[in-house]
């Protein structure tokens, strides 16, 4: 026996299978409705959890799980925001005609929901320029540019577990979107009707095509004439961690004079499956387990990781320890140095979450610098950025062409400081003791709680601004900011910073892609007599006790 609020979502469920033009989520769709009729609890709450409101299109456009139901990733709700685009963009000064080129990964079902934007495009008739094959997301940052389109979609998740997909969208300045353009975009996919009213035509119809490897060959020419004339020696090992980045980083290195990397490659080709990692993510343990043992066998200089869509760079270098992977905002340092040295006039940003550091170099070289928001939307569209980095393995580094996170050009330019380092009898690891010495030991580490629900982020949240913590790390509390007020640097943001008498500081906010709730946390140790190591073991402490503090005010 049925309730009436069962009734009502089969009658919702039944509604959408009527209109799924995808055979997969159809079938998915019908083994589940039967499963609830026949009185399966568990498929009932799964039938609710799928009709339970639709996926949200916000600044970081779409992204979650594939199946069938408004609050998936499928072709119907991939159909529908391609026509909401289409609308906003139409609607505030786009011509008939004008070019939106698209992009994809190559995850599940990534080629069919950019046909279909494509289509939806031509149908609205805007002119629709498809990427040839699964490529990186800065290829389609670059694209936007370079082609002198009014939008830009690139379907990807980037590094969220194997049965997600998403769709990330990017306006004519090549830059993400940002308030009010997410919420204008959302009111015009609610305003769509049911799939038959979206017209969708061949993306041939208006001129669009499926464009050559002559946009393709542009982005890695660009990429690769970032590097200098200097050192070349560098053993590399690489991993596109079974992503988008593995033709494109190698060829880059080579245009550039590097000698081709060592390739992982059981994580060679694209696999949406992922099957040699428990999350595509570098940041995650043992992801780049397997770059790190290639380098071992080969005796390599350092290791680097792509992130699937290849616009997140990783790197891990040996030590007196073994191998460990360079934190964030340690490649972010590495990478302003250089710049720095090389005389890049202009803005130098990065996030409320990442390191004080860059800020320091930036002042002390004469240079302006920027904070802003968590997110490359906000990064990107600074005004003569020349550099912007945030922690989460996110680098800017030519923002001349591509105004995004670039995962191939921060990976060439590394691989650059690395080999002049080489040639020089030093290292990586040599190099961040020398900014450590000139501008105080920046230590930085987080910690991520990953949860099924996302109420538990919410209670956490409230925890905190209900009590707030006094002290942290042993240390008083002298600043607590609430950052959903907003200030007249930022705009409001879910989040909450602490600062401490000895000059730490702590910020907490939910991860804007994943189910995490996430503390950055960050001290800074003046260094005595270059006295690096000393300084280190300082910060670790301080570190630990500043963690400890925070889960237990979070309650996590």
């Amino acid at each position: 026996m049925t309730t009436p609020d069962t009734d009502v979502l089969l009658a919702r469920a039944q509604s959408w299978l009527a209109q799924d033009p995808d055979p997969q989520t159809r079938d998915e769709l019908v083994r589940v409705i039967a499963s609830v009729e026949a009185g399966d609890a568990d498929a009932r709450a799964d039938l609710a959890d799928r009709f339970r409101g639709t996926l949200e299109f916000g600044t970081a456009g779409l992204r979650g799980a594939l199946g069938a139901g408004p609050n998936r990733m499928n072709r119907i709700v991939v159909i529908r925001a391609a026509a909401g685009l289409a609308a906003y963009l139409l609607d505030t000064g786009a011509a008939p005609g004008s070019p939106v080129v698209i992009g994809y990964d190559a995850r599940h079902n990534s080629d069919v929901f950019a046909q279909d934007t494509a289509e939806v495009m031509a149908g609205a008739g805007l002119k629709p320029l498809l990427l040839p094959r699964p490529l990186p997301t800065p290829l389609l940052a670059f694209a936007i540019r370079e082609l002198g389109c009014a939008a830009g979609v690139m379907v990807t998740a980037s590094h969220n577990p194997p049965q997600d997909n998403g769709y990330k969208v990017y306006l004519g300045d090549g830059s993400q979107i940002v308030p009010p353009a997410d919420s204008e975009i959302a009111r015009r996919i609610a305003a769509v009707g049911t799939l038959e009213s979206v017209t969708r035509v061949p993306l041939t119809t208006t001129g669009g095509r499926v464009l050559d490897d002559g946009i393709v060959d542009a982005y890695l020419d660009t990429a690769a004439a970032i590097a200098g004339d200097g050192a070349r020696e560098l053993a590399i090992v690489y991993t596109p961690l079974h992503g988008v980045g593995g033709s494109a980083l190698p060829t880059v290195l080579e245009t550039a004079g590097f000698t081709a990397p060592h390739v992982v490659a059981e994580q060679e080709e694209p696999d949406p499956d992922f099957p040699t990692v428990a999350f595509p993510n570098p940041e995650e343990p043992g992801a780049i387990d397997r770059a790190v043992a290639l380098a071992e066998r080969t005796g390599a200089d350092i290791v680097i990781a792509n992130d699937p869509d290849a616009d997140r760079c990783a790197a891990a270098v040996p030590g007196p320890e073994g191998w460990r992977m360079l934190r964030g905002d340690e490649v972010g340092a590495l990478l302003a140095d250089h710049l720095l040295r090389a005389g890049r006039a202009g803005v130098y940003a990065t996030s409320i979450v990442s390191s004080s550091l860059l800020g320091t170099m930036a002042t002390a070289a004469g240079q302006r610098y920027a904070e802003t928001l968590t997110g490359f939307k906000w990064i990107g569209r600074l005004p003569d950025l020349v550099f912007g980095y945030e922690e989460a393995l996110g680098y800017c580094v030519d923002p001349e062409h591509v105004s995004d996170k670039d995962g191939i050009s921060a990976a060439l330019l590394l691989c650059e400081i690395a080999a002049e380092a080489k040639a020089a009898g030093r290292s990586l690891l040599d190099l961040l003791d020398d900014i450590a010495v000139e501008h105080g030991l920046h230590a930085t580490d987080q910690l991520s709680v990953r949860v099924t629900d996302l109420r538990e982020i919410a209670a956490a949240m409230e925890r905190l601004r209900a009590t707030p913590p006094t002290t942290l790390g042993g240390s008083p509390v002298t600043t607590a900011d609430d950052l959903a007020v907003g200030t007249p640097e930022l705009p409001p943001t879910d989040g909450l910073r602490y600062r401490t008498e000895d000059g730490s500081r702590v910020v907490v906010r939910p991860s804007g892609t994943e189910p995490k709730l996430k503390c950055y946390l960050e001290v800074v140790v003046p260094v005595v007599d270059a006295d690096v190591a000393t300084a280190r073991a300082e910060a670790a402490t301080r570190l630990t006790a500043l963690r400890a503090d925070i889960a237990t005010a979070a309650g996590i």
